[in-house]
């Protein structure tokens, strides 16, 4: 009997579920900014901007967990079932992240940490401490933020993660304004206006999701296998364990760029090329989404899709590095000297190599996800990581004088590694389904 083809699926359908996800990503950049203008309206701003910024990068760390939920629920979770086992999971995660929040913020760890791990002025300790139990909230309203994006996501109606995002924008604007008219007297507010916006888009996410989860998600689809919390976790936990291995790499590349032959220089030019790196490659980290989403309906049309997107980051860091928009965009955007703008510009031109890989690796890693072998990602990201780590070694050894650059490049070879690890491990998954699919016709002709 003729078996009937499945649908097509379009390039709108495609873009339309994309650009949601990519305009929302790029949007949480404006947050960040948000909060450093405000918090530079203070009478100290160096101090409060500082005392601010070191609490922040270790709740990024701490938030991890909470974040890796939504690729979890967006991969795994299709009835009332699976999602009640997903909801599970994600109380365990947060009360985890809940505890260690706790041990930083009111026992004697916080201060040993920002003392002796990070290096902090004695003076800023305190401050920095306020600031952590105020951000130490945050994770749970984005762990909570991600469960429900997981439901969004899978359902299409990816236009409420841009509507979440803007209402989170507006009313962290609108805090802002409050603090600067009645004075901004510590970097507590700058976790206050965090916390607030992720409130915020928290709270849209959940209607949106729960309203989902009431009249379109069924309470058991027929097929889907994943019924128990113990599931969830054998798919979440490989996902910890690579994003946990991947915090050693910011560390180590700021420790190395500390022994070039400029040390601000080398610091503050990989600062600048990779925020306006990040900014670029925001949009199109979502790759993976799409793989999740739309490969088993039409596997053709989604690598056409990722074929059309792969090159515009490198475009776009391109028009940056070698025209004068990126100049200009340093010097009147974002108030760069000329000898930090050229620096920067030599870092951003290797930081190409990066943008060319990373879209694809998002696409390997979103059919990783597809076929539920998460661990592979543990194994891919080591290789990322000892290539950082060696690339930082030889460098900083034979060529100090690169300075920034060094950990562009550092940074661009361990992306290369770990793609070549994923690519690796789908080739030879595709030879090995290649040999069972003509297994039987070698029998049959026997």
């Amino acid at each position: 009997m003729h078996q009937p083809q499945p649908a097509r699926i379009s390039f709108r359908q495609l873009l339309a579920f994309f650009i949601p996800l990519g305009i929302s990503a790029s949007l949480v950049t404006i947050s960040h900014v948000i909060i450093n203008s405000t918090l530079a309206r203070s009478a100290h701003p160096e101090l409060i901007i500082a005392s601010y910024a070191l609490p922040m990068s270790i709740m990024g760390i701490t938030e991890r967990p909470a974040i890796l939920l939504r690729q979890t629920c967006s991969a795994l979770v299709r009835d009332r079932i699976s999602f009640r086992a997903m909801s599970i999971v994600g109380a365990f995660v947060l009360g985890a992240i809940v505890l260690i929040g706790g041990f930083i913020s009111y026992t004697p760890v916080g201060p040993w940490v920002f003392l002796h791990l990070f290096g902090a002025d004695e003076k800023l300790i305190g401050p920095m401490v306020n600031v952590y139990r105020v951000l130490m909230t945050v994770s749970i309203f984005s762990g909570i933020r991600c469960i429900f994006h997981g439901v969004i996501i899978f359902n299409m109606r990816t236009k409420w993660l841009t509507i979440g995002m803007f209402i989170r924008l507006i009313g962290m604007y609108l805090l802002s304004l409050y603090f600067i008219h009645t004075g901004v007297g510590s970097g507590v507010v700058g976790a206050i206006i965090f916390l607030t916006g992720m409130i915020i888009e928290a709270a849209v996410s959940l209607i949106e999701g729960r309203a989902l989860i009431r009249k379109t998600i069924p309470e058991k689809k027929t097929g889907h296998t994943i019924e128990s919390p113990k599931q969830i976790f054998q798919f979440y936990r490989p996902l910890l364990y690579s994003s946990v291995i991947a915090v050693i790499a910011g560390p180590a590349i700021n420790a190395f760029l500390g022994k070039t032959t400029a040390l601000e220089l080398s610091i503050a030019s990989f600062a600048i090329a990779g925020s306006l790196t990040q900014l670029v490659q925001s949009f199109f980290s979502y790759i993976h989404q799409i793989v999740l989403n739309f490969y088993r309906k039409d596997a053709a049309s989604v690598l056409r899709f990722t074929f059309m997107l792969a090159f515009i980051p490198s475009i776009l860091i391109a028009i940056l590095a070698y025209t004068p928009v990126g100049p200009w965009f340093m010097a009147n955007v974002m108030g760069v000297n000329e000898r930090l703008m050229h620096a920067s510009l030599s870092t951003l031109r290797v930081f190409m190599i990066m943008t060319f890989i990373f879209p694809w690796l998002d696409f390997g890693n979103g059919l990783i996800m597809l076929r539920g072998q998460t661990q592979i990602m543990v194994w891919s990201q080591a290789g990322n990581v000892c290539t950082t780590l060696i690339t930082l070694v030889i460098c900083a050894s034979f060529a100090p004088g690169w300075n920034g650059m060094i950990g562009a490049l550092a940074q661009s070879l361990g992306t290369a590694a770990e793609a070549s690890v994923v690519l690796y491990v789908l080739r030879a998954a595709a030879k090995a389904e290649g040999r069972l699919a003509t297994q039987p016709r070698t029998l049959a002709g026997s």
